[in-house]
């Protein structure tokens, strides 16, 4: 893991470089959905994305907003992530992660919170037994085509 290195993903070309990772865990997207989706949130949302590359290759990608809410105060969302299937279990979560959690440090956020799709077991054990995040809600949703 000497050869690791982590940065913020901006242009278009860095985003799209990406995809084939972030598709591994958005399986609904496409390609071109997924660009436009990202720059409307970069431009909208404050979201940021970034990679953790191994040897100039993407192994894992995150994507995150700042956020500040009267339960959480000011605090870092994480929207995505997710580490490439094929090499999992390597340490390359924990290492974005950890990434996230400085860097929010750095820019004065006071927690970094995320949820996890229910049948995601094994991110479930990886959050809560090797990063030490507790579980504090459920996240409820319904889509407004069916109200």
């Amino acid at each position: 893991m000497d050869t690791l290195t982590i940065k913020e993903l901006q242009s278009r070309e860095e985003i799209i470089e990406a995809f084939p990772v972030m598709k591994q865990l958005r399986t609904h997207l496409d390609e071109n959905t997924y660009l436009e989706l990202v720059i409307a949130a970069q431009e909208n949302d404050r979201y940021k994305m970034f990679a953790l590359l191994d040897g100039g290759e993407i192994v894992a990608v995150t994507g995150l907003k700042p956020m500040i809410t009267l339960s959480s105060g000011r605090f870092i969302w994480i929207c995505d992530l997710v580490t490439d299937t094929n090499i999992r279990s390597k340490g390359y979560g924990e290492k974005l992660l950890t990434y996230v959690h400085e860097w929010a440090k750095e820019n004065n956020y006071e927690s970094v919170s995320l949820s996890s799709g229910l049948q995601r077991t094994d991110a479930h054990r990886f959050y809560e037994d090797k990063m030490k995040y507790a579980k504090t809600s459920y996240v409820f949703k319904t889509t407004l085509k069916e109200i």
